[in-house]
């Protein structure tokens, strides 16, 4: 990898320049007049009055019943992903016992094939009342999510309670579409053992990046890279790479929604440039012999990973003796973006039960229902999914393996390009992936140039964008 650091016209030390809501009951149907005579007004405003009463007793019914105070027996399913059900029964638990005429069945589904299998159901009518979906899937997921009412949550309340980026992701013609209990970023994962050793603080830029990455990197007597300085550059044995591709797109200043926008070409090619750099040129600090970067890093056997928050209960699985630290990810010159990736918990159209689903969802809500969640999250498996919400950050500011996840919440945005959403063959992200896949290839495998990988890259993207309505 030579010194030129993101840009081709970057130096090393040098500042860039940066280029349905429940439907009411009908009105009872009005007797039909007699043959050949006019009402008279008296029988008239009597219809009208009993009209109004029906109306009235009709709103007060579907709308206006104190929450709490239902009186039918209700299942809810609720599809989840990730949590297991005695995580997930503390959470139920508080609501049901506040709702006694209704029962939550959390289902832990199978990520593979989910959204398939998700949409298949509810379009047939056999799909869960709520269920789970990845921050990017709105797109897809258009005619499956009922928009929350303003008893769940006021778009003014969202605003106020979650950060930008989930506001950019939930919020669609002004109407709330769900409710994310946790949030991740991708981070700078680092072996402190490494960096001590080589006296190496965890960069805060990409000069920085560079230069550790390089000095980091050790070699046998053949050439072959033994330690690696920092996983980037190719793409099948780098965990998160389409996230990390993300990143560097958005700190050079690509808008992620407009990505086959010809205007940003140059700067999407430059990104590519620096980022198969690490791993095409002479100092190249990553190769297509090592181990999944995640693997790697839990082995002692590179020195800087970038991850998301779930990552370190793996980590922590293979290697519970590795000592390693995070930290925000490198910045270019006071663009200190990075991706986002979560989960969120919406109500389905063909739910039977929307009045009852809106209202666990309005539970779903508040304040003590998130921190409900991570404590519920944290006896299991050593601690709970970074706060979504923005009222509850400082809680986690003395948490050294949490914090800097949740500190780069503000400045966070969401990717087309994200790993690991299981959103089946083509999804958007999975197609887009694919795109972004056979771009890195080409650069090594048939010495395409960057610009030119872009040329390819840009129209299999706008036709994912286009099928999903995003452009």
């Amino acid at each position: 990898m030579d010194d030129k650091v993101l840009f081709k016209d970057v130096q090393p030390g040098v500042a860039p320049v940066l280029p349905t809501a429940p439907g009411v009951v009908p009105p009872a149907t009005p007797p039909p007049p007699v043959s050949g005579v006019t009402a008279s007004r008296k029988s008239l405003k009597k219809l009208l009055i009993g009209v109004v009463i029906v109306l009235i007793v009709t709103f007060l019914i579907v709308f206006l019943i104190p929450k709490g105070k239902l009186t039918q027996k209700t299942k809810l399913v609720w599809w989840g992903l990730w949590e297991d059900s005695r995580i997930m029964q503390g959470v139920i638990s508080d609501f049901e016992r506040a709702h006694p005429t209704i029962t939550i069945e959390y289902s832990k589904q199978d990520p593979n094939q989910y959204r398939d299998r998700l949409t298949a159901r509810i379009k047939n009518g056999t799909g869960p009342d709520l269920f789970r979906f990845h921050n990017t899937w709105y797109p897809m997921l258009t005619d499956a999510l009922v928009p929350l009412p303003s008893d769940v949550m006021t778009p003014t309340e969202f605003k106020k309670t979650f950060y930008p980026v989930i506001q950019s992701d939930l919020i669609h013609n002004g109407a709330l579409y769900g409710i994310p209990l946790g949030a991740d970023t991708m981070s700078l994962f680092v072996n402190t053992d490494l960096l001590k050793a080589a006296t190496i603080s965890a960069p805060t830029n990409w000069d920085d990046f560079v230069k550790a990455a390089k000095k980091l990197t050790v070699r046998d007597g053949n050439g072959k890279i033994q330690t690696a300085g920092a996983a980037l550059g190719l793409y099948a044995n780098i965990t998160h790479a389409p996230d990390i591709l993300s990143l560097l797109f958005m700190q050079q200043g690509v808008d992620m929604t407009k990505f086959a926008n010809p205007e940003q070409a140059r700067d999407e090619a430059d990104a590519l440039d620096f980022y198969t750099s690490f791993a095409k040129s002479t100092e190249s600090t990553w190769d297509d012999t090592l181990d999944e970067s995640l693997m790697a890093f839990a082995r002692g056997n590179l020195a800087m990973y970038f991850g998301y928050s779930w990552d370190i209960f793996a980590i922590q699985k293979l290697n519970p003796d590795l000592h390693f630290r995070i930290s925000s990810v490198p910045t270019l010159y006071g663009k200190n973006t990075t991706t986002t990736s979560y989960w969120v918990e919406g109500v389905s159209t063909k739910s039977l039960h929307p009045k009852e689903a809106l209202l666990f969802m309005h539970y779903l809500s508040q304040k003590q229902t998130a921190q409900k969640f991570y404590a519920e999250a944290a006896k299991v498996r050593g601690f709970g999914e970074p706060y979504a919400r923005v009222d509850l950050a400082a809680s986690l500011t003395g948490n050294q393996l949490l914090s800097p996840f949740v500190s780069q919440l503000r400045n966070a945005k969401s990717s087309i390009f994200v790993s690991d959403t299981r959103d089946g063959e083509g999804g958007l992200n999975s197609s887009a992936n694919t795109y972004l896949n056979n771009a890195i290839n080409s650069i090594f495998t048939q010495n395409t140039s960057p610009d030119s990988a872009v040329a390819t890259l840009a129209p299999g993207i706008l036709q994912v964008l286009q099928k999903y309505g995003i452009q």
